[in-house]
């Protein structure tokens, strides 16, 4: 598949309010790891070293560069240590987002058990 129409698949599944929100969130995400990446490449560090410095294991840097956040307290230990702090926030979605998302869950609530 070529490039032009990799964007344009994803132009048209943005359109979908339920994908868009968590596309965004995997983008944010992305932009954690590039900023603990970085700063392991800038100053030299393996995993395992920054791990050390920052009092996690090798494994926890290793999933939260993979992607996996499932422990905000490891995430803000390491991100503290190279400078920055986690800033959680519940937003309210607008009422169409939110309603097209409720649809979108209900119907496939209900394909699962048919």
């Amino acid at each position: 598949m070529n490039m032009e129409r990799v964007d344009e698949h994803l132009k048209e599944k943005l359109k979908d309010s339920y994908f868009k929100e968590l596309y965004e969130l995997e983008e944010q995400k992305l932009d954690i790891v590039k900023r603990i990446i970085d700063y392991r490449i800038k100053n030299s560090l393996t995993q395992g070293q920054l791990a050390k410095k920052a009092r996690v294991t090798q494994q926890h840097i290793s999933k939260i560069e993979n992607g996996d956040f499932s422990s905000i307290v490891t995430l803000e230990k390491i991100l503290l240590f190279i400078g920055y702090t986690v800033k959680i926030q519940a937003v309210p979605l607008s009422c169409k987002v939110k309603n097209s998302i409720e649809r979108l869950v209900r119907t496939k609530h209900r394909l699962q058990f048919v």
